[in-house]
């Protein structure tokens, strides 16, 4: 559940970014907010590591 906390901040924290981008074209913010994807890829699937163990062990 802790992953998944962590998750919810980054997409928070990416928002920003995000709007800066798309709204007032932003390039630097672009930048910013594919690296925060990325790190959002990483984190989906150590959660679907996490649930698969967690199901696999009961």
């Amino acid at each position: 559940m802790e992953n998944f906390q962590k998750l919810k901040e980054l997409i928070a924290a990416a928002e920003a970014d995000a709007a800066s981008f798309y709204e007032k074209g932003n390039k630097a913010a672009g930048t910013r907010l594919r690296n925060a994807m990325q790190s959002l890829k990483m984190l989906a699937t150590d959660i679907r590591k996490e649930v698969t163990e967690k199901k696999n062990a009961q």
